[in-house]
């Protein structure tokens, strides 16, 4: 559908929190427009002189945008993991780059890109090359389904949150989330006097008839029905789990009947949306996509934003270059209606001002470089490296354990509707059985732990069978460390960082599980290399089995 076809966004205006209405525009950013002009002398602003900025150039080495293969390779019979030691520990000497370079001085055609513009006072909005890119990249990959859809920089996904409450929220006000949800989403909204609401999950993240019965039955002593939903919806964190567009669209339009909920879509694995597990024994090679059909045939196997369903302009999505270019260029934008864009927009002059100048410098002439086409392959390329790793931490785990697949049930919340992979001790050859192990060889084993390979993201949420531990008790019964943190703990110790489940407890006073009968943690394979993978799984295995048996 051509966007002069769309309609416009509806008024939301009665959203803006109190402190949002009260914004004005800093004065003397209301003076930035002036000072690109040409032969204005500016005697208003305090900017210091460019002379005195110590950067003449600014340059780096970048890869080029097909660094890395489109396909998953099949793994020898020689080896079952030499493909992926290769693959991450790839000689460096053999990298392909491209040179970028940004000099201080500015030139005529250069749309700003020099140090001279990066390094000075700059507008909330960003650099202006910046600005039209992801403008038009939002237009091409999400669709909005409002024609005056707009994009603004920020600093990245959290800072881009906390704006959003403050932007959006009053003290007293509730937010909606996921049952689990990412910690500091609610460490943001929490000293703003914002509380949060959980809502049930499946397979899918958010379930719909959850959502319903929790606005069709809020209880206005709790104060006024939530009106803004806060959720993860592509590699949910924790749990990896990937809304698909029909879900969306249940939940889009009890958003719409109910309170007119406005949808925070923080999608920062937007990208990293994965194949499905299949054990290493039964992977094939996946067909060849032709190359004039590639970047159709990816973006349309992606489960797309709510902007795409967003006829009102009710979505403000978050997006970022944290988990596709670097988490230390802190840069991301929204992408919203332009009411929220202009209130966002005064909130972030007062407070960041606008994103470091090097970076946006950077990633900018990065993106100029290798232009739409280069970042989608990149982005491609990207996807199968972290298929790659998630493939790898479960190819671990089933040297270590035994893996057993079951279908989720309703029961089990957030897996109902997945293929869950639960982990039991290896058997032992039968020859090697001791006297008192083949009196009990008919006993059935006891599982340790229970996961779903993520459809997207960085993660393997863990639910850990505590009901099996010799020392589990009820809920109820207090001790002075739960068996989550106790075994956090023995996992610390013994070398392996993981993060343990109630960090993303939406409702610290109603858990949704006893952490006393099934603890859950979250593991990335995200960040270590092979070796350190294999190393800190058997650390794992061996602390895990330990802690039960003791």
């Amino acid at each position: 559908m051509a966007t002069e076809k769309w309609s416009k966004s509806i008024d939301l205006s009665h959203h803006l929190s109190d402190l949002a209405n009260a914004r004005t525009m800093s004065p003397l950013k209301g003076l930035q427009k002036y000072f690109g002009r040409e032969n204005m002398i500016a005697f208003a602003g305090g900017l210091p002189s460019t002379d005195y900025f110590p950067f003449a150039t600014v340059s780096a080495d970048a890869l080029v945008a097909d660094s890395f293969p489109l396909a998953v390779p099949s793994p020898p019979s020689s080896s079952p993991f030499s493909w992926l030691w290769h693959l991450f520990g790839s000689d460096k000497r053999t990298e392909r780059t491209s040179r970028i370079v940004v000099p201080k001085a500015p030139s005529p055609d250069d749309g700003g890109l020099n140090l001279s513009v990066a390094l000075q006072y700059g507008p909330a909005t960003g650099m202006a090359l910046l600005q039209a890119f992801i403008q038009d990249f939002s237009a091409k990959v999400y669709q909005p389904a409002f024609s005056d859809f707009t994009t603004l920089v920020h600093t990245g996904n959290t800072d881009g949150w906390s704006r959003v409450v403050m932007t959006l929220c009053n003290k007293g006000d509730t937010i909606i989330a996921e049952e689990w949800t990412y910690p500091s989403a609610l460490a943001s909204a929490a000293p703003f006097g914002v509380r949060v609401m959980p809502v049930g999950m499946d397979a899918q993240g958010m379930r719909a008839d959850s959502l319903r019965q929790l606005l069709s039955e809020w209880d206005e002593s709790k104060g006024h029905r939530p009106h803004v939903m806060y959720t993860v919806p592509v590699g949910q964190n924790p749990s990896g789990a990937t809304m698909k567009l029909e879900r969306k669209k249940e939940i889009y339009d009890i958003c719409v009947e109910f309170g007119n909920v406005i949808i925070a879509e923080d999608d920062p694995y937007f990208f990293l949306q994965v194949d499905d597990y299949v054990p290493k024994a039964e992977r094939t090679p996946k067909p060849t996509v032709a190359a004039k059909d590639e970047i159709t045939h990816f973006l349309g196997s992606l489960a797309p934003s709510y902007l795409k369903i967003d006829y009102q302009g009710r979505v403000i999505r978050l997006d970022t270059f944290s988990k596709t270019v670097a988490p230390g260029v802190r840069l991301g934008w929204f992408t919203c209606n332009p009411l929220f864009a202009e209130r966002l927009e005064r909130q972030g002059e007062t407070t960041t001002q606008s994103p470091c100048g090097l970076g946006q410098t950077l990633v900018t002439k990065l993106l100029q470089n290798w232009k739409y086409e280069g970042y989608i392959r990149w982005l491609r390329g990207l996807r199968i490296q972290y298929q790659l790793r998630r493939d790898l931490f479960v190819d671990l785990l089933s040297e270590e354990f035994d893996l057993m697949q079951s279908p989720g049930t309703r029961d089990q919340s957030a897996w109902n509707g997945c293929t869950v992979y639960t982990a039991y001790p290896k058997a032992r050859p039968r020859g090697l059985l001791t006297m008192s192990e083949k009196s009990t060889i008919g006993a059935v084993r006891k599982p340790l732990f229970s996961f779903v390979p993520p459809s997207a993201g960085m993660f393997v949420w863990v639910k850990l069978h505590f009901d099996q531990h010799p020392m589990h008790r009820p809920r109820g019964e207090e001790e002075e460390e739960t068996l989550e943190m106790q075994l956090w703990t023995a996992l610390a110790d013994a070398g392996v960082l993981t993060a343990p489940g109630w960090f993303f407890v939406a409702d610290k006073q109603n858990t949704p599980t006893d952490p006393n009968v099934e603890g859950h943690m979250r593991m990335s394979f995200s960040n270590a290399e092979a070796e350190e993978m294999k190393r800190g799984v058997a650390i794992f295995s061996k602390t895990l089995k330990d802690f039960f048996k003791n």
